[in-house]
């Protein structure tokens, strides 16, 4: 059953007796004011069903504290400490001057119950509520896409500390594993041992010999569990060890892996797990140079406010994670067709033809072409009739089209009709003459090129309201919330809900929020 207030406080109401020392026109003022219209009592009674018992604390309290935790960007037991020594955290919060708060673990405890319930995201779409109420995104119709990467909160495994965590989970979480354990795996002492082997680590022999070793544990051990059903700890346990064995691993030189010899592989896995402690975190690529290991922010920003209209946290890996994929859900809650403005992650054929389907308008920049030859001829150089299934190169030689391949691409072969051809030179270094991929959503494409290439009006609005996004990624990860302080992308997606809210409160704020009446206000400050 949800907890209510009783009425009393632990000393006198900071409040009333502290106003003149809580900052004016700042969001503790403001949650002092208004914390009980900001979050009602009705906005939880959900995640409190049970009569059997209430919380010791009611949970306008700790969304509260939720909300200042993530503006200031500190851990629980930091956030207790301000609630117990900080006026302005107790005012904000409705605490009496000689609260000692509560315990940490409850912030952990509600965090836990807001991730399971039917709405993980209520604080963020309560303060949506309020932007919506004050009307100050009325007729402001554009909408800046970006992402970033956030770092997990866990230390990157190599291969032999994953190799050995992922066996000490299983002993620990399937019944009869211990007993296998003993049995079969021989490479390391599992149980009493949970760091790194005794080797002489600069003897790449010893390195070899111990990963091999290792390996065959992973294996036997996976090969001996007792058949038995499986709890969701127990079974998730032998999954993330049956891909750790393999996922860096391959046979050793001369040996087809029959003979159980193993080797590090001269790669890297496709969707690599990095750590046993946090399996969702991933390898992340934000281009070419840069890597990072952790999670994908992707924001949706009203460029003039500053607003985040949308935000969502995804593993950095896999086609359903890419910006181009998530651009449509980040603009699902809109009212109507906005002008979506990105860069040229978010410009694929595909996600072009959603978007442009639901109506929205395109200030999308298009990915670039890549040339055969430094300085000559791109695709947009070809003449491709898709109704004709045809493709005529720049000196005019027609060919058709193959058949689309799995990704739907379709292949232009010109071959022998390059060898005598006066461009070859500008067109092709391949002895066997030039092919051109047509992607399915070509003609979308290359109409998009043309357009950032030629339209000045499209230029401008580019410049103009693109960059906009990147203060909203700055706001998002200053004062160290680049790096994430929870495992998992359900808990990590909770906490990037509720930074948003927490800095769009702040905007509102600043931008002369309050309350009159019944209704949400913007009251600019006079100067």
């Amino acid at each position: 059953m949800q907890g209510e207030w009783a009425g009393e406080l632990i000393g006198p109401d900071v409040w009333q007796t502290c106003r003149e020392l809580i900052p004016a026109g700042s969001v503790f003022a403001f949650m002092a004011e208004h914390r009980q219209a900001l979050f009602p009592a009705e906005m939880f009674t959900d995640m409190y069903p049970s009569a059997n018992g209430r919380p010791s604390m009611p949970p306008q309290v700790l969304a509260a504290a939720l909300v200042l935790q993530a503006l200031s960007g500190i851990s629980d037991f930091e956030a207790v400490q301000q609630l117990r020594c900080d006026l302005r955290w107790k005012a904000a919060c409705g605490l009496g001057l000689y609260d000692s708060a509560f315990d940490p673990s409850l912030l952990t405890y509600f965090r836990r119950r807001l991730a399971r319930s039917t709405d993980p995201d209520r604080i963020f779409t309560r303060v949506k509520e309020v932007i919506a109420a004050t009307g100050v995104l009325k007729g402001r119709q554009r909408r800046s896409l970006d992402s970033t990467v956030l770092d997990d909160a866990v230390a990157t495994q190599d291969t032999i500390t994953q190799l050995i965590a992922a066996v000490r989970r299983v002993i620990r979480q399937v019944p009869g594993a211990d007993q296998v354990a003993a049995a079969q795996c021989t490479g390391h002492d599992y149980t009493g041992d949970p760091g790194k082997p005794r080797i002489a680590w600069n003897d790449e022999q010893a390195r070899e010999v111990l990963v091999d070793a290792l390996v065959g544990d992973a294996i036997r051990l996976l090969a001996h569990l007792p058949q038995q059903p499986l709890g969701e700890q127990a079974a998730t346990a032998v999954g993330l060890l049956a891909l750790v064995a393999y996922q860096d691993v391959e046979p050793a030189e001369g040996s087809d892996g029959s003979d159980g010899r193993w080797r590090i592989a001269r790669r890297t896995a496709h969707d690599r797990i990095v750590s046993c402690v946090d399996p969702e975190a991933r390898h992340v690529h934000k281009n070419r140079t840069q890597r990072q290991d952790g999670y994908k922010a992707h924001l949706a920003v009203e460029p003039e406010s500053g607003i985040y209209t949308a935000v969502a946290l995804r593993p950095g890996t896999g086609a359903d994670h890419h910006e181009a994929a998530v651009a449509e859900q980040l603009l699902n809650g809109e009212d109507g067709p906005v002008t979506v403005l990105a860069d040229a992650a978010y410009g694929t054929g595909q996600a072009r033809q959603r978007l442009q389907a639901a109506g929205h308008t395109l200030i999308v920049k298009p990915p670039p072409l890549r040339q055969a030859v430094p300085g000559g001829f791109t695709v947009d150089d070809f003449t491709a009739d898709i109704v004709a299934s045809t493709v005529t190169c720049p000196a005019g030689h027609v060919v058709v089209l193959g058949r689309p391949q799995v990704s739907g691409t379709r292949i232009a072969q010109f071959k022998k009709r390059c060898t005598s051809c006066p461009l070859r030179t500008r067109c092709t270094t391949s002895t066997t003459g030039r092919n051109v991929n047509v992607h399915p959503h070509h003609d979308l494409l290359a109409a998009a090129r043309r357009q950032a290439a030629t339209d000045s009006a499209w230029q401008a609005d580019y410049r103009r309201w693109r960059p906009p996004v990147e203060r909203g990624v700055a706001w998002l990860v200053a004062h160290g919330n680049r790096r994430l302080r929870y495992l998992g992308a359900i808990k990590n997606n909770a906490w990037l809900h509720i930074r948003a809210a927490a800095l769009n409160l702040r905007t509102l704020v600043n931008l002369g929020l309050t309350r009159t009446g019944d209704a949400w206000t913007l009251v600019p400050a006079v100067a």
